[in-house]
């Protein structure tokens, strides 16, 4: 098939090659001149896992290119996904002024028929609207599909090409078929395609990641009301997860949840339920103790110092939301740094991808290190936020040489609770 794909996001990135690989012709689409040549050189713009191995690959195989032209990309295919930001709105509802700007355009310069997907997460209606926006402009058949997206940032291309489901929101037979054949490589082991109406489909991703949202949530309150009984919420944790109705996964307790997913969609979905009179109580729960679950850790930071951190040198592992992406958005290593540098401290940070990104975001506000162990020159206090692999086993020797005073404080609950007192630190986590 011949695909076009507008926006070359995480979503629409990982979409376009992926598709490519299947044998797919792909041509992606994205407003932004610059990015789009570097893609053509054969730069990846963002830091995703084995996704430059395939973008390198279907580039030279010319399966995969690139232009700024939404002109082209509808010449080109007739097969349009629609992968463009839907931004949280002040009020915290999904704007959704770029996927109708490109309906208004696509409804000007549609000339034959079209199956355009929206693959972006976009609130109840959604479909709808860009249906109602195109044929403003045009006689010309054409078909709107919700196909939205479940994959996780840092598994992406493995989430693509090994699916555990593919949701498709269609009320055209024709479009369906389409969308059957395109997906048919992926789903080859049997995991099914499950063909709805466009309405359910993109409350299925809602629901989905809120679902996953109040999970976390959840364990985190359960880890905090732990630390008051003097329960360890590990072994909660695992006595509940062998459960099979409950499972092991997203029973972590942190420091809250961050991303580009996971706090939109909550928000958005709180707020459409609000549109039609709809008090979403359980969300109202998940969105606060997020919030300040985020921050948990600076009380003790402050307890530990007497309540007076001026000057204090501290030193920060981990600034993506989560490990194996360089994605900040919502990151809570942010909202740490924020009350910390509130307070008079000093931050040394390190992360393996994202410290360009934070560097962009806060300039000279914090100090960077080449690695792990630069940022505990002369600090007083380590606090973890993300959990990167190399994290797990440092050289505690080493730490305890570097820093002034021995103290962690864990955000991701790394580290067994005795060997932390065998190697003579002051730690303290999660509900433990």
């Amino acid at each position: 098939m011949k695909i076009s794909v507008v926006g070359t996001g995480y979503v629409g990135l990982v979409t376009g090659t992926c598709l490519a690989e299947t044998g797919n012709e792909v041509l992606c689409v994205d407003i932004d001149q610059e990015k789009v040549k570097k893609m053509q050189s054969g730069e990846v713009p963002i830091y995703e896992p084995h996704l430059d191995v395939l973008f390198e690959r279907n580039i030279k195989a010319k399966r995969l290119t690139f232009t700024t032209s939404l002109a082209e990309g509808l010449e080109f295919a007739d097969v349009i996904f629609l992968a463009l930001p839907t931004p949280e709105d002040e009020d915290g509802s999904a704007d959704l002024k770029y996927i109708l700007g490109v309906a208004e355009d696509i409804g000007k310069m549609i000339k034959n028929y079209k199956v355009v997907i929206d693959k972006s997460t976009v609130p109840v209606g959604t479909s709808d609207k860009v249906k109602e926006t195109i044929a403003k402009h045009t006689d010309i058949e054409f078909d709107v599909v919700s196909n939205p997206e479940f994959l996780r940032e840092g598994f992406a291309v493995d989430d693509f090409l090994k699916p555990e489901r593919i949701v498709i929101g269609s009320s055209s037979e024709r479009a369906t078929e389409v969308m059957k054949k395109l997906y048919k490589p992926f789903v080859r082991s049997g995991n099914p395609i499950i063909v709805m109406d466009e309405r359910s489909a993109e409350l299925t991703k809602y629901a989905a990641n809120s679902f996953l949202a109040t999970k976390i949530t959840f364990m985190n309150e359960i880890a905090n009301f732990c630390e008051m009984v003097g329960a360890d919420v590990d072994k909660v944790r695992i006595g509940m997860g062998t459960d099979s109705r409950i499972g092991k996964r997203f029973l972590f307790p942190g420091i809250g949840y961050g991303g580009s997913c996971f706090p939109k969609d909550v928000k958005a979905l709180h707020k459409s339920g609000q549109d039609v009179g709809y008090d979403f109580k359980i969300l109202d729960s998940v969105i606060n103790v997020n919030h300040k679950q985020k921050t948990i850790l600076v009380p003790r930071i402050k307890n530990y110092f007497d309540q007076n951190l001026n000057g204090k040198k501290i030193a920060v592992w981990g600034l993506a939301f989560k490990p194996e992406t360089d994605d900040i958005r919502e990151a809570p290593s942010l909202y740490m740094i924020d009350e910390l540098l509130n307070e008079g401290a000093e931050i040394t940070a390190f992360d393996p991808e994202a410290m360009p990104n934070v560097k962009r975001k806060l300039g000279d506000k914090i100090s960077f290190a080449s690695n792990m162990y630069d940022t505990l020159n002369d600090a007083d206090a380590l606090v973890i936020c993300t959990e990167w692999s190399i994290f797990r086993t440092p050289d505690f020797n080493k730490v305890k040489s570097l820093m002034n005073n021995h103290v962690i404080f864990d955000g991701r609950n790394l580290y067994d609770l005795e060997d932390m007192e065998k190697e003579g630190f002051v730690y303290s986590s999660i509900g433990r």
